[in-house]
């Protein structure tokens, strides 16, 4: 199935969205006051350190400070915080990484209090944006992620994916990287290496080389609680995480970010160029692919998705809960189970897709239509996990459980996508309240009147909402009848099911809107 991605470029910022068979998959928003990214550097300062946590407070400059845990500190924190004390008294001097000696590694059962003190200044990395009222997760497990190698400094461990299943190109993959990579370093080798040639592979590999090398020059005159290096704006970071061979078109609407993105794709996947486009039509370029009808259909509390069935979604600060409806789907007596099993097969691709596209961090509880069958109940187990293998964050999803309950874990690295699809009614203004029905005719026949006799508009159209229109229409005699009778014109009708209740819009006969008095 091929997938599509869609860049709108506006005064807020950029919105990106996935399409994989043409449906919305995916839809990120990258604001433009937005200060922090995942993967981005910071010197930090220890604030505050919490024994009963075992986690300390630090100062990156944010208004909540970051939380930094023990099991977060990795096994080369001892590496790291020599190497920040080493690179920022040096100043001005090259530091030779392949001579830095490595210190011992730390215990995972150790303390926060053998690790820091307060004061104490330490190079971190977000690992999870601001969320709510908590502050940025961070770490000191530092590394530098590209196309096909995440590179690891002070480390000496070559790790690939589990996804590459071919033990010959496992070999090769680790022979390759062995011989590329300085000592000091790292590799974890990601799914996307696999069949690549060693060129693209050491040409990847370099350009962490030469963004660590940056990372070290910045450190050396970073302030406290400042930005040492970004791990780059959004799009580059999906581009280089999701992009691959499926991909039909890149389509963007602004000059500047088609030259961002074309020399991105340059270093990345040069062929995949030609797949880029400038959109140049008339309509957004989001309404044109469909995007703002598919996101305005795909956030609201029910979601509809088969026959009549539908999805309710509820979002609490401790989880997210997702309930499958029948709705009104009718089930034979006969083959309830088959027709149940049938309905949340169905609910299960549905719900993979809002999990992705809201992208649902922290604990989610799906309850199912009930089923008796455990053969039924291991199928729909295993549908779900199929369903939900192209979700690039990390999942855990647990068996159902005897109340019909599938409990489900994912990575939240982000504040989730958040968007209203309800409107302040145009009638009331959000009051509740309309004008009254004597008023509103009232109102019409002083319009009506006006213009035939003061202004002398003789082919007159009324576009309204279809129970005006039929109020006037019908009765005997209707009002537009006794119009005629009394002033000798005849005014056309036109319902516009759009249109709210209280208003009213005369053209002339030429169709062009006319205002009455």
């Amino acid at each position: 199935m091929s997938n599509e991605l869609i860049i709108n470029k506006n005064s807020s910022g950029i919105e990106i969205a996935l399409l994989t068979g043409k449906k919305l998959t995916e839809l990120h928003r990258e604001p433009v006051d937005s200060s922090f990214q995942v993967g981005d550097f910071y010197l930090g300062k220890i604030k505050k350190i919490s024994p009963a946590l075992n986690a300390a407070f630090v100062d990156i400059g944010a208004e909540k400070d970051g939380f930094l845990t023990y099991f977060d500190l990795g096994p080369n924190v001892n590496s790291l915080k020599k190497f920040t004390r080493m690179v920022m008294d040096a100043k001005g001097k090259p530091f030779d990484m392949e001579r830095f000696t490595l210190e011992a590694q730390t215990v995972k059962t150790g303390k926060i209090t053998q690790a820091f003190k307060s004061g104490e200044r330490v190079l971190v990395q977000i690992l999870k944006e601001p969320i709510a009222n908590k502050g940025p997760k961070i770490s000191c497990d530092i590394s530098l992620a590209g196309r096909y190698f995440v590179l690891v400094p002070f480390s000496n461990q070559i790790s690939i994916s589990r996804k590459i299943g071919s033990p010959s190109e496992k070999k090769r993959l680790k022979d390759l990287a062995s011989s590329l990579k300085p000592n000091n370093f790292g590799v974890i080798i990601r799914t996307v290496a696999e069949g690549v040639d060693i060129q693209d592979l050491d040409t990847d590999l370099r350009n962490l080389l030469k963004k660590w090398d940056s990372l070290v020059k910045q450190l050396k005159n970073a302030n406290t609680a400042s930005l040492v290096l970004g791990e780059g704006n959004r799009l580059q970071t999906i581009l280089r995480d999701i992009f691959n061979d499926t991909f039909s078109q890149v389509v963007v609407n602004d000059n500047d970010l088609l030259n961002e993105v074309k020399l991105y794709l340059q270093r990345i996947s040069p062929q995949s160029e030609k797949l880029l486009k400038l959109h140049q039509g008339k309509s957004a370029i989001f309404e044109h692919y469909g995007v703002n009808r598919q996101i305005k259909s795909s956030f609201g509390k029910s979601v509809p998705f088969s026959g009549g069935a539908y999805l309710v979604i509820e979002h609490t600060e401790a989880l997210h809960v997702i309930d499958v409806n029948s709705g009104n789907t009718s089930f034979d007596p006969k083959n309830r189970e088959e027709n149940v099993l049938k309905v949340n097969l169905e609910a299960v691709e549905e719900i993979a897709r809002q999990i992705r596209l809201r992208d649902m961090g922290g604990i989610i509880v799906v309850d199912f239509i009930d089923m008796k069958d455990q053969k039924h109940r291991n199928q729909l187990y295993h549908e779900l996990r199929i369903a939900m293998k192209n979700d690039k964050a990390r999942h855990t999803i647990l068996p159902m459980s005897k109340f019909g309950l599938v409990q489900i874990t994912r990575e939240r690295v982000r504040p989730q996508v958040e968007i209203t699809t309800t409107e302040i009614c145009p009638s009331c203004n959000g009051t509740g309240r309309i004008e009254n029905s004597v008023q509103l005719l009232d109102r019409l026949e002083n319009n009506v009147v006006y213009l035939w006799e003061n202004m002398n508009h003789r082919n007159l159209t009324l576009r309204a909402h279809p129970m005006v229109i039929s109020y006037i229409k019908h009765g005997f005699p209707s009002l537009r009848m006794r119009w005629w009778r009394k002033y000798r014109r005849w005014l056309r009708l036109q319902p516009e099911i759009s249109f709210h209740v209280t208003r009213l819009e005369f053209q002339d006969s030429d169709g062009h809107p006319i205002v009455g008095e």
